[in-house]
C-alpha cells in the first residue's frame, strides 16, 4: 500500500475519505464493488467466511474470508423495495415483480406458454367512501369539471383526496378498512372459489379436483389514504399453471364469480366506536386479459398488465402525504411506558411517555394523513384493537399487509428469481477471478456472517453517487435515442 497523503487541509470529510481510498493500491477493487451495487443508497456491511468442504474427505478445499477484502468487509445491496428508500434496489424489485407477473400471463420461468389460453381477468377492488373528498371529476369524454368545493383542481394538486369537511369524515372507519384490507381480500378469495364451484355445479371440495383459482395482486394507495388492490385472477386446471382448465372454465364464468365474491364483508365490533361493517367500494373494475394473437387491439396486453403491477409494487403510502418510516418509540415499542428492574411500570424517558418517536404535530405531513395517523394512535390504544398493531403501522395509515402477494401455483417466486441472479453473479465473479468451479454434488459450503453496519463511508458515497449519475445519464440517452 502506498503512503497516505496529508489531507488535513481538505475540509470536506467525503473528499478527504475519497482521496484516502484513491491512494490505496487496491482502490480499483473498492471502486468495483461499489459499482456492482448499481447505486444502492444504503448497502449492508458484512464480515464473515465461506469454507467449501469435500463431502468425500471432509477436508476444506477452498476458503474465503472478508479479511482479504480492501476494507475488511463486503457490501451487499439493501434490497429495499420502496423507491423512496432505495431507487436502485426498488428497480430490481420492480423488474423481478414484472418477470413474476409476466410469467403467469405469458409463460416462462418454469411456467408453460399454454397459460395464455387460460381465462384471465384484471380486477381492481377499491375502498368504500368514508366522506367527501376533493377530486378532479371528468365527463365521459375525459373533460374535467369542478370539484364539489367549486374549484377546478389541476392534476397533482395537494388538495386532491383530502376531506372536504374533516369534522364529518370517518377517519376511524378509513383506518379500520386499511387495517382489515388483508382480511377482506382473504375472504374475497374464499368466496371466489365458492362462487366458481357453484357456477360449475360442484362443491368447493370437488372443485379442487377440476380447477384452481390462481392470482397475483398488488396494493396501491389512493390519494385519500385508502388502499385498493389490483389483481390478476386466472382459472387453471387442478395442478395450477401447468394444467389445462376444464371445458366449462371461461372468462365470463370467472367474471360473474368475481362480482359475487366482491360482496363480502368483515364486521368489526368495538365498545368505543360501535359496530362497523367493512366492505369493498362500489367501483369494481373487471377486464379480461386477451391474447394478442386473438385481439391485436386489446388494451390489456400481458406486458402492459405486468408493467402496471410492477410499477405499484415499489410504492408505499408516501404519495398520500405521510412518511416512510415508523413513528412509534422503539425503546417502549409505542406503549409509552416500560418495566423497571424491580418490576414496576415507569414512563418511557425516550418519548416522554407518548409512545411516539416523533411528535405528530412536528412532522411534515398532509393534514388528511395527520388525521388518519391520529386515528391510528387513538384506536391503537384501545384493548379491542391491540391485535391490529395500529401504532406500529400508523405511518402506513393502518395497512400492515404485504404490498404484493400471489397464490402458490400462479408462477415462479421472487426467491427463485433472486436465487438465479445470485447464482449468475457468483458464476461471473468466479470466472472474473479465474477460480475453478466446484462440483455441487461433492462440495458442502459452510458460511458464517456478521452484520457490521449499514451505508457507505463518506468516500464510497461519492463513488456511489457517481455511479447513480452515470446510470441515470445512460437511461436518459436510451430514452432519447442517442444510445443503443
Amino acid at each position: 500500500m502506498t503512503d497516505t497523503p496529508d489531507l488535513r487541509h481538505i475540509t470536506s470529510p467525503a473528499v478527504r475519505d475519497l482521496l484516502t481510498l484513491a491512494a490505496r493500491d487496491d482502490f480499483d477493487r473498492i471502486q468495483s464493488r461499489v459499482e456492482r451495487l448499481a447505486g444502492c443508497t444504503r448497502p449492508i456491511q458484512l464480515q464473515g467466511t465461506v469454507t467449501a468442504f469435500s463431502t468425500q474427505t471432509g477436508l476444506p478445499v477452498r476458503h474465503y474470508s472478508t479479511a482479504t477484502e480492501p476494507l475488511g468487509h463486503i457490501l451487499t445491496a439493501c434490497g429495499n423495495r420502496r423507491a423512496t428508500r432505495c431507487p436502485a434496489c426498488s428497480r430490481t424489485y420492480a423488474a423481478d415483480t414484472y418477470q413474476l407477473i409476466r410469467a403467469g400471463l405469458s409463460g416462462g420461468k418454469g411456467t408453460p406458454e399454454q397459460v395464455r389460453t387460460h381465462p384471465r381477468l384484471f380486477v381492481t377492488l377499491t375502498a368504500p367512501s368514508f366522506g367527501r373528498v376533493h377530486n378532479r371529476p371528468t365527463t365521459a369524454t375525459g373533460k374535467p369539471y369542478a370539484c364539489r368545493c367549486g374549484a377546478h383542481h389541476p392534476e397533482g394538486h395537494p388538495a386532491l383526496g383530502t376531506a372536504l369537511d374533516p369534522s364529518a369524515y370517518d377517519y376511524n372507519g378509513a383506518v379500520l378498512f386499511n387495517a382489515h384490507a388483508g382480511a377482506l381480500w382473504a375472504r374475497f378469495t374464499t368466496y371466489l372459489r365458492r362462487a366458481v364451484a357453484r357456477s360449475a355445479g360442484l362443491s368447493v371440495k370437488q372443485l379442487a379436483a377440476h380447477a384452481r383459482v390462481s392470482f397475483a395482486k398488488v396494493a396501491e394507495y389512493q390519494k385519500r389514504g385508502l388502499v385498493h388492490f389490483h389483481a390478476i385472477i386466472r382459472l387453471d386446471g387442478p395442478e395450477g399453471s401447468t394444467a389445462e382448465p376444464p371445458a366449462w372454465a371461461s372468462a365470463q364464468l370467472l367474471t360473474e364469480a368475481v362480482k359475487e365474491a366482491a360482496g363480502v364483508s368483515v364486521t368489526v365490533v368495538s365498545d368505543a366506536i360501535g359496530e362497523r361493517r367493512l366492505t369493498w367500494g362500489p367501483q369494481l373494475d373487471i377486464r379480461e386479459i386477451t391474447r394478442p394473437d386473438t385481439d391485436d387491439t386489446a388494451p390489456l396486453t400481458d406486458a402492459a398488465v405486468a408493467g402496471y403491477i410492477a410499477k405499484y409494487a415499489t410504492k408505499g403510502a408516501e404519495g398520500t402525504g405521510t412518511v416512510d418510516r415508523p413513528l412509534y418509540c422503539t425503546p417502549c415499542k409505542g406503549r409509552g411506558h416500560g418495566t423497571a428492574p424491580d418490576g414496576t411500570t415507569r414512563p418511557c424517558a425516550a418519548c416522554d411517555a407518548t409512545g411516539l418517536a416523533e411528535g405528530i404535530n412536528d412532522l411534515d405531513l398532509a393534514e388528511h394523513a395527520r388525521h388518519m395517523i391520529r386515528a391510528c394512535w387513538q384506536l391503537g390504544a384501545l384493548t379491542e384493537f391491540a391485535h391490529l398493531k395500529l401504532t406500529r403501522w400508523a405511518h402506513m395509515l393502518g395497512f400492515r399487509g404485504h404490498f404484493s402477494t400471489k397464490s402458490r401455483r400462479y408462477s415462479t417466486t421472487l426467491g427463485a428469481l433472486r436465487g438465479a441472479r445470485r447464482t449468475w453473479q457468483s458464476e461471473q465473479a468466479r470466472m472474473r477471478d479465474g477460480v475453478e468451479a466446484l462440483d455441487p454434488d461433492t462440495t458442502l459450503l459452510v458460511s458464517h456472517w456478521r452484520y457490521l453496519a449499514s451505508g457507505y463511508s463518506p468516500g464510497e458515497e461519492l463513488l456511489a453517487e457517481t455511479e447513480r449519475h452515470n446510470r441515470q445519464t445512460t437511461q436518459r440517452l436510451k430514452r432519447e435515442g442517442d444510445l443503443t
